[in-house]
């Protein structure tokens, strides 16, 4: 009987992993914005959660999971510190499954950027909360800080980001035209 309930347990886990990996690997994508570091980290995640697998509530599995990945990284980044992002571009397996159609990927590029220049803590708090859509309290409850913490995080994070979006889109530095066009007629 032992044997057939570790099939069972084993074949659930399988079955979690092969479901849960894409959204897990976009998640640590963001989080890291290097392709190999998000497989990495995706795989530490899933070590994890198998190890506690017998523990972990039905239909809270990839909730579960993705809390041991923000922790791992969390941990990761504490003990080696930030190490310098690298230009690549993302692996086709993590862009294989898009939470968006029309996405195009030099958005994607600009945004994993933009996040790049953000500190850890707000990066991560950013992803949880605008990526993973998760709520101000599921994101404090996870990382074991305030509500108010998450807010400000978030808040000062999106500044960062509009702020440098702003400066990064070419149409910011091109100075609105003051002469009128066709359309617009001439002046008298």
């Amino acid at each position: 009987m032992f044997g057939i309930r570790r099939e069972e347990r084993e074949a659930a886990f399988t079955a979690f992993m092969t479901s849960a990996s894409p959204s897990l690997t976009r998640t640590a994508w963001l989080l890291t914005g290097n392709g190999d570091a998000a497989q990495e980290l995706v795989q530490a995640a899933l070590v994890k959660t198998y190890v506690a697998w017998p523990r972990v509530r039905d239909g809270q599995a990839l909730a579960y999971a993705r809390a041991v990945l923000v922790n791992h990284h969390r941990e990761q980044w504490r003990k080696f510190g930030r190490e310098a992002a690298v230009d690549e571009t993302p692996e086709p397996a993590v862009l294989a499954e898009r939470r968006s159609p029309t996405a195009d990927s030099d958005d994607r590029d600009q945004i994993i950027r933009l996040l790049d220049h953000l500190p850890a803590q707000q990066r991560t708090i950013v992803v949880m909360r605008y990526y993973a859509d998760m709520s101000e309290q599921a994101v404090a409850d996870q990382l074991g800080i305030s509500v108010g913490a998450v807010k400000s995080a978030a808040s000062r994070g999106l500044a960062t980001l509009r702020t440098r979006a702003s400066a990064a889109a070419p149409w910011a530095a091109e100075p609105a035209s003051t002469t009128p066009t066709s359309r617009e007629g001439t002046l008298s």
